[in-house]
This record gives C-alpha cells, structure tokens and sequence, in this order.
C-alpha cells in the first residue's frame, strides 16, 4: 500500500498535463558523475541532463530504489545505465576472474535490448566494464560464450534468460543492481509471469530500478513485489506531444485506407514514415501494397527473424527504407531523431498507446507530423484519445476518398473500375462516383465531436439500418 499511496500523487503529472517540471538547467558535471563518463558523454555530444536522468541519477547513486513513470524519448536508459556504470566501477570486485553477473536489466523486445546495450557501450567505453545481450529468434551459442568470459552487465528479453538460466548457463544469485523496463509492455505481451520467475531467482540485497510508461494497478502491484522503499520520479517528454507535433485525423472507410496512406506519401513528399498496424498480417500486407505503388517499403514484427529485424531497421535509419510498417510490440526501441512523419494506420485501443506513437517524431527539436487514418469502428478509441490528450485533433475533412465508397477490389492505387453486370446504371456500381456528403463542409473541421454528429453509422453491405436500434463498435476485438 505504500507504494501505492505514495505513487498517486504522481499519476497526473504524466498524462494529459503539457506543463514538463520545472528544472533548473544544469549539466552532467553537476551530477557527481566520475571523469571517464563524463567523457563519453561529451563525446556522444550529451551536456544538459533531462528532467528524469537530473531526477534519477542522484538517487540511484545514494543507493535507493527507483520506480519511474516516464514515457519513450525522456532519456531512461541513460537515467539507470549511467549510475550503474558509475556504481559497479567504485565496487570492483575482489577476484578479478570472476564470472558472476552484476546487473540485470530486463526488457520485453530484442530492438530495446539491442538499443540499451548500445547505450551502455557508448557511455561506459572508457570504463573496464563487461557487458552483454541476449535474446531469443538467432543461435545461443555466441551469447553462451560471451557469457562464459564473465559479464558485469546483462541486458535481456524474458525467455532467453529464462532458457539460459534452465540449461545452467546463467546465475543470478550474485546480482547488485536489478532494472525492469517498459514493465507496462512486459504486461501486455504476457511476460508478467516470465518477470515473475526472474525476480524469485535475484537475491534479497539488490538495488532495483522499476521503469514503466503507465501505471495501471497490475503494475503498481508488481512494483511493490520487488521495490524496497523506492524513490519515485514521474516526467512527460521534453515538450507534450500535442504541442509540438502536428497532428491530422482523417476519416476514412478502412478498404481506402491503403490508397490515403500512398495519396499522402506522395503529395507530402514525406521522406521518412513509420507505420503503424494493428497486427502482423496487416504490416505485411501494407508493406507490399506500398511496393507495388513504387514506394520502399519494410515490415517489422514478431514473425521476422532478428536478423531480417535489424536489417530493416537499419535500412530505415540510413534511408534506404522509406516507410517502415511495424506493429506496436516491435517498434519498442526504434529510436530515431530524425523521423519525419508517424501514421496510424490502425488507430489504438489503447489511448496511451496512441501517445507512444506519435512520441516517435517531434525528437530532438525537431519538427514531427503525425497522420491517424480512422474508420467508423475506431471512432471510440478517438475520443478516448482526445479525453486523454485534452485537446481536439485536427480533422482534415477535404481529401480524394472523403465519401468514396470501398470498391469491391481495392488492390490498386486507384478506384476499381465498376464492376461489371448484366444490368448496366446499377445504383452501387455506377461508373460515376457519387457526390460527396461534405462538400459545403470546410476544409478542416476543429472538433472530432462536430464530425461524429455529422456523419451517420456505417451502412455495412447494403443493408438498411433498422430504426430504435443503435450501432456501436466493439472496443475490445477491433476487426482485423
């Protein structure tokens, strides 16, 4: 209960509150950091600290427990692997063959393991620290033998570790420091259990870090399993997402959403896209469908070896790849400054997922754009966006398939012909498409709430509605 009680005066500090802390500007030189991290920072061109790495940092050196609200691009990793690096340096170990592994951080994709490795490569590359990652979908004989050489820091996804650990390869019973990130995401993709046994398996006299873009109750429960005391620390990102990001909402029949999505890429010229969908077999499906209509195209997902993983990643980041099409489990860890335009092909159910989303553009000063495609089922998941937000989004109402109707094979870039039939001028199949329903409406309407009130419930196969009988969506299995 304390962890719980204490914590909820933080939760509305993170979400729909554009107002960031109030920090003094300070550098990483007035953190107490040791010289040789100071370097690599200077020479990774980092200065000024953000909110939670001025927030984290001091704590984790005096040796508390951490629990973190914080959101993707507030600068966590470096808020928990800094201090580590600092802290196993001023503790170095007896026996200098040891083999024992003294940090664990544990993670929910390969990408953000790959990408936190990275990240403690880069700031601890004048320390003599030994550091490793494993993960599940590539051979287990290299990592078994990095292992063997003795690692201080040990980044890993849940069932690597767990298998590992199964065959003798791992101990985690002289573990020091213990990181749990993006425990919101270990939720959603089934991996509580998994953390559980991870955790039953460290020893009682750790220091352990709690990192977590949300706070639902499953999660506040899981934090009070493993955190003693803990310190707490609850950022946004550097300016609120809807503030800096230019958002766009358009209304489409989902068959057309395809055709807006190559409509846009080429009237915008967007240089970078990463798209978003619901599921794997619509990430696939995208990606060629953007081929066909000339437009380099990748997918990343679940189902993709790692190294057809990493391979179109880094084809995106050096643009090669134009449009990334990824589902939301595999985009955790694409971090990239430079990214122009985010796309919601398939609008959230969750809304702090939509907030994710369009977290990755709008980075590092940078200007960001962010297009959300909606269809008459998802416009639920629309106003739970904009009550979480707080603030309408733009709806871009005068576009080439507003009111267009979904022909029967929309394999094309284009309209389908009508079909053919026997009797020519059938109502549904006309060659000449039918006039558009807001064509007296302006440009860009300001509100969702007046578009809603202006469109009617989607006539789906013909038939006609039935009266007193109202049509509602269903929020919990969106149509794939």
């Amino acid at each position: 209960m304390r962890v719980q009680s204490s914590w909820s005066r933080l939760l509305p500090m993170t979400w729909g509150n554009p107002g960031y802390f109030n920090f003094p500007i300070m550098t990483f030189n007035e953190l107490n950091l040791i010289a040789p991290i100071l370097k690599a920072l200077q020479e990774e061109g980092y200065a000024t600290p953000t909110p939670i790495q001025q927030q984290a940092i001091p704590k984790v050196l005096s040796g508390r427990d951490l629990m973190g609200c914080a959101q993707t691009g507030t600068g966590k990793t470096a808020a928990f692997s800094i201090p580590i690096l600092q802290l196993l340096h001023e503790r170095p170990l007896q026996r200098s063959n040891s083999r024992y592994i003294r940090s664990l951080i544990l993670t929910p994709t390969r990408e953000l393991a790959i990408q936190i490795d990275e990240s403690i490569s880069a700031y601890g590359r004048h320390l003599p620290i030994r550091h490793q990652v494993i993960f599940g979908g590539v051979s287990q004989n290299a990592q078994v033998h990095a292992l063997s050489k003795g690692i201080d820091i040990l980044t890993a996804t849940p069932g690597r570790l767990l298998d590992l650990i199964g065959q003798g390869f791992i101990s985690l019973d002289r573990v020091e420091f213990f990181v749990l990130d993006e425990a919101d995401r270990m939720l959603d993709m089934g991996f509580i259990h998994d953390v559980r046994k991870v955790i039953r398996l460290l020893p009682a006299a750790r220091q352990s870090l709690f990192f977590s873009a949300t706070m639902p109750p499953e999660i506040i429960q899981l934090a009070g399993t493993i955190l003693k005391n803990p310190e707490h620390v609850a950022v946004t990102p550097p300016s609120s997402t809807v503030e800096i990001i230019d958002q766009r909402l358009y209304f489409v029949e989902k068959g057309l959403k395809k055709n807006l999505l190559i409509h846009l890429m080429q009237a915008h010229e967007v240089p970078t896209a990463l798209v978003f969908t619901r599921t794997k077999h619509g990430a696939d499906r995208l990606a060629k469908d953007l081929k066909k209509a000339g437009i380099e195209a990748e997918a990343i997902h679940g189902n993709k070896s790692q190294n057809a993983r990493q391979r179109a990643l880094a084809n995106f980041k050096s643009r090669l790849t134009q449009v990334l099409v990824a589902t939301d489990i595999a985009a955790r860890g694409i971090d990239i400054d430079e990214l122009s335009h985010v796309v919601n092909f398939d609008i959230p159910n969750i809304p702090e997922t939509y907030v994710h989303r369009i977290g990755r553009t709008g980075r590092a000063g940078n200007a960001g754009v962010a297009f959300s495609f909606c269809d008459a089922e998802e416009k639920p998941y629309i106003k739970d966006i904009v009550k979480l937000i707080g603030r309408q989004i733009p709806v871009i109402e005068e576009h080439p398939f507003t009111g267009a109707t979904v022909p029967k094979s929309a394999a094309s870039t284009t309209p389908a012909a009508p079909m053919k039939s026997a009797t020519p001028a059938a109502p549904v199949k006309s060659a000449t498409p039918a006039a558009p329903v807001t064509t007296e409406a302006p440009k860009v309407v300001r509100s969702f709430n007046d578009v809603v009130k202006l469109q009617d419930p989607p006539n789906r196969g013909g038939v006609k509605p039935q009266p007193n009988k109202k049509w509602r969506p269903s929020r919990h299995k969106p149509t794939v």
